[in-house]
């Protein structure tokens, strides 16, 4: 890839389908370098592969399609450019799309009611005086904090903007209404709700909320049930107020209301235990007296990021499994079943008469809509999103590889080198790439960042050291408390066994990384001066500053790292901090960082930066304004093109390729 070939990235996002399982619906949005915005329509796929892929809109950007009970609806969200994204509908066979909401900070996650006549959505509801189009924050009151949690990336400040839900009627025929129909919100208060889903009875709604006394204080959250006839509070269902120490992220009533499907983490007494901790299927009898959550899957080997859909009464889920990310079925007793396997990324599915599609990335595109037979096993691809990207001839195919740490511990990765009818055999300058996180994962699927550095003639080692996800919970524990030592052994593991390819330079060897992987970049710079060069982007570098100024500062660190509370807390936390050993830096480093992020404030960067700057070391600070933490996967797309050109001027400068 080049950078100008992001605007190629045609990412398929979650598909539904039709009742009569005959098509499938998906948005496919990619970046526009024209108009500094993600762009993107609906399609309408036929699973019956009789027809190519046809457009269903042609919006600007028409996201999140949901096809009503009986087939003839598909609501979406529409933004117009600059605009906040509102729910509109479309019938299913095409045609004008119909507006149906003014929500003032935009909406999300429309949801048609079980008879078809409503749609259920969230939005964010701005204090009086905030957040007005034309308004000037300088002219707002002061905001007065008194909690921990009041800032989030991405969002930013949220207190004076909770989330909640809200109800609109479908239009009862095709003829365009004269104006938009009110809509009536269900949630009211200071704390908002997300992730909400009919019942089937479609007398009420479920949700997730941190509801609970102590929610300043822990990470907890609970499935609320919201009445869907009036206004009101939401009621518990997983109650933490009563002892559960549930973290919900996602809830998923079954067909027959028997049963709630719950993605949640058990973050124990404290309610902060999320190290490492394996997200899981959970099943809640809703038709039994007292009942509480039962987890189906392992705790200790399933990483399980989402529940997309049921089969049969079985839910399908999303198993993060050694840089894939496999769907599958999960049966009464717990018993998994592979679904998709294999390099597949899965990312969404539905399932609609006993069929059932799906959207996942592959190594050799950034996302494709497969149909899944699930007793053959058999995935066939009905789009082709990804030619032409594919086409251009710049894109390069990961090989997988297995190093072995000084400790025996077996280090899973891949290396990507460059094309060698270009650049030749080799040996190429080389870079050592580290994901975030850092219980996150590298994944099998096409990567923009590996390839733009192909492209341009770098050999990459990239890979998932121990605290990565996808590996079983002591593969992420293992460095708790211990931040810069397993983990720096795997990373040079992989690039060690890498490098006895004689096509890879060991001579010229480069390291970047953003978040976590920013971190354990600088952290390698302060232990050795074997890499020519370093970019340490959007780093977390000062686990102390990092307390008082992220979003997450007041648990991350103390929870991973530890805490000052006497001299050997401050002792560990200090062997564990990059800052705290910048005096050995000699390592040329480019420092990116986005002024918007709250994540890694940009502090972090700005005091790497200066403390080389200080010392003598060749350091420059790249700062993208209006930018938050996702600037490399979701920012403004012009500044995403820049930023590879940032990259590949720094890397030409100090790793240059030959030939």
């Amino acid at each position: 890839m080049r950078p100008s070939d992001l605007e190629l990235l045609h990412v398929p996002g979650a598909p539904a389908a039709l009742p009569d399982g005959t098509r499938a619906v998906v948005s496919v949005v990619r970046p526009d370098l024209t108009t500094d915005e993600y762009v993107g329509h609906l399609w309408s796929v036929d699973l019956e592969g009789e027809e190519a892929p046809r457009p269903l809109t042609r919006g600007h950007r028409d996201t999140s399609p949901e096809v009503s009970p009986d087939g003839r609806w598909v609501a979406f969200l529409r933004a117009e450019p600059e605009g906040k994204p509102q729910v509109h509908v479309v019938e299913a066979t095409g045609g004008e799309p119909i507006r149906l909401t003014d929500a003032p900070l935009g909406a999300s996650e429309p949801r048609f009611s079980p008879d078809g006549t409503r749609i259920a959505y969230v939005a964010r509801v701005p204090e009086e005086g905030r957040y007005a189009a034309d308004g000037k924050p300088g002219s707002e009151d002061p905001r007065h904090i008194t909690e921990l949690k009041y800032r989030s990336d991405g969002v930013g400040f949220f207190r004076d903007r909770p989330q909640h839900v809200f109800v609109v009627e479908v239009p009862a025929d095709s003829e365009r209404p004269t104006a938009l129909p009110d809509a009536v919100q269900l949630t009211v208060g200071d704390v908002g709700v997300s992730g909400v889903r009919w019942l089937p009875s479609g007398d009420g709604l479920v949700g997730v909320s941190a509801r609970h006394a102590s929610r300043e204080s822990d990470l907890r959250s609970d499935v609320v049930r919201i009445d869907a006839a009036e206004q009101g509070d939401p009621v518990p269902v997983t109650d933490a107020d009563a002892g559960s120490t549930l973290g919900v992220d996602a809830v998923l009533p079954s067909a027959d209301g028997a049963t709630l499907w719950i993605l949640a983490s058990d973050l124990g007494p404290t309610g902060r235990d999320f190290v490492a901790t394996q997200a899981g299927l959970y099943r809640l009898a809703l038709d039994r007296a007292g009942a509480v959550p039962e987890r189906l899957t392992d705790p200790e080997q399933d990483q399980v990021t989402g529940v997309l859909a049921e089969l049969d009464g079985d839910p399908l889920v999303v198993v993060e499994r050694r840089g894939a990310a496999h769907l599958v079925r999960v049966g009464p007793d717990g018993a998994a079943t592979t679904l998709v396997g294999g390099t597949h990324v899965v990312s969404g599915a539905a399932v609609a008469a006993g069929r059932i599609v799906v959207t996942a990335s592959t190594p050799t595109t950034p996302g494709e809509v497969f149909l899944v037979d699930p007793t053959t096993g058999t995935v066939v691809a009905l789009t082709d999103v990804g030619a032409e990207l594919r086409g251009t001839g710049r894109t390069r195919v990961p090989v997988e590889l297995v190093a072995t740490s000084p400790d025996g511990y077996e280090v899973h990765g891949w290396v990507v080198t460059p094309d060698e009818g270009r650049f030749g055999a080799g040996p190429h300058p080389t870079i050592l790439m580290i994901h975030g996180g850092p219980f996150a994962q590298y994944t099998h699927g096409l990567f923009d960042e590996v390839q733009v550095l192909a492209e341009a003639g770098y050999a990459v080692v990239l890979g998932n050291p121990r605290g990565s996800s996808g590996y079983g919970r002591a593969h992420g524990l293992a460095i708790q408390r211990g931040f810069g030592t397993v983990d720096t052994d795997d990373v040079l593991a992989l690039l060690g066994a890498a490098l006895e390819d004689p096509a890879l330079d060991g001579e010229r060897v480069g390291v970047m990384g953003g978040s976590y992987g920013g971190y354990l970049t600088a952290w390698l710079t302060t232990r050795t001066d074997r890499f020519v060069a370093a970019i340490v982007e959007r780093g977390f570098l000062d686990p102390i500053s990092f307390v008082g100024s992220s979003d997450i500062g007041w648990f991350f660190g103390l929870e991973y790292l530890g805490d000052t509370g006497d001299e050997a807390g401050a002792a560990a936390l200090a062997a564990q901090s990059p800052m705290a050993h910048v005096g050995r830096v000699r390592t040329p480093t480019l420092v990116i960082h986005s002024e918007q992020d709250w994540r890694c404030p940009v502090e972090q960067g700005q005091r790497w930066f200066v403390e080389l700057k200080r010392r003598g070391v060749h350091a420059e600070l790249l700062l993208f304004p209006g930018e938050g933490h996702e600037l490399t996967r979701s920012g403004n797309p012009k500044h995403r093109a820049v930023r590879f050109e940032h990259v590949l001027r720094w890397w030409s400068t100090h790793l240059p390729v030959e030939g």
